[in-house]
């Protein structure tokens, strides 16, 4: 049965971050489908820079906290500033899904985390190669390369303009909640999908889920556009967490106070545990 998750995302997203072990927990759930990410760059650079960046920083910290409480998600101790752009991070994030999924994947977890556990956003282009740096894998100089190619920008900027194309639905929501998906103004008087959006496709049509949304509303628009294609997971031993994503959080493994084969790191929403080849890079621990 074939089925298409399109992924409206961004690097530095806080309810993007939020809704990571939900998303990994669906990929696993979801064996067959082919999921996709769109970058949709929250942080644009024409976006008019902060009259005073000190309070805004000060705002956008307390922020972080408060969305925290509802996703559960570690933030961090202190915020250097609000991310400048969403470019440089996206562009690394694009760059890195041409060495393969395990590289990917961790390329865009790294860079999440220099927002949400460090507070040093990944938002030039030196900072965001840095962030990456020592992955497993990682071919450091192609990823560099192709960071800065012209075909690779020109994949982000065919994202940016497809999260400023929102499906209908999600123009009028009204629905209580923290984050209900609805998309939200920019400013050329048009629209972009909240972030994160997934958008299921399958034989049976298209299924939009913005926002801040449950495991039961996912599975159930997976399971309405392509019958018969959720296989519910058993949950991973936190043992077995750590070693396919190298970085998880309190919501996947619970509060262990040891995890074998783990270097923990402590964040005010609480602990990150960092598979061994993971800490000897991460920018956490250099």
């Amino acid at each position: 049965m074939t089925l298409t998750v399109v992924e409206y995302t961004d690097p530095m997203c806080p309810w993007a971050w939020g809704s990571e072990p939900t998303f990994r927990r669906l990929r696993a759930a979801l064996p067959g489908a082919r999921w996709r990410r769109v970058f949709g760059i929250l942080f644009d650079d024409g976006d008019d820079p902060a009259p005073d960046p000190a309070a805004e920083t000060a705002w956008y910290h307390r922020h972080l906290q408060q969305i925290a409480r509802h996703t559960r998600a570690p933030w961090p101790a202190v915020l250097e500033r609000v991310a400048l752009t969403s470019w440089p991070s996206s562009l690394v994030a694009r760059a890195a899904q041409a060495q393969g999924e395990a590289v990917a994947e961790r390329a865009l977890r790294r860079l999440r985390e220099t927002v949400f556990l460090l507070g040093r956003p990944a938002d030039t282009p030196e900072r965001a190669l840095r962030a990456v740096a020592g992955i497993p894998g990682l071919d450091e100089a192609r990823l560099a390369a192709d960071a800065a190619s012209g075909r690779v920008r020109a994949s982000i900027e065919q994202d940016r303009r497809a999260c400023r194309a929102p499906a209908p639905e999600v123009l009028h929501i009204d629905e209580p909640g923290p984050h209900n998906g609805r998309a939200k103004p920019v400013d050329d008087d048009g629209h972009r999908y909240a972030l994160p959006t997934l958008v299921f496709q399958g034989p049976e049509g298209q299924a939009v889920v913005p926002g801040w949304r449950s495991w039961a509303e996912y599975t159930r628009a997976a399971g309405r556009v392509a019958p018969g294609s959720v296989r519910e997971p058993a949950p991973p031993a936190p043992e077995d967490a750590l070693r396919r994503y190298a970085s998880v959080t309190e919501v996947e493994v619970g509060a262990v106070q040891a995890l074998p084969g783990a270097v923990s790191f402590d964040t005010p929403g609480g602990r990150v545990w960092l598979a061994e080849d993971e800490a000897r890079t991460h920018p956490a621990l250099r």
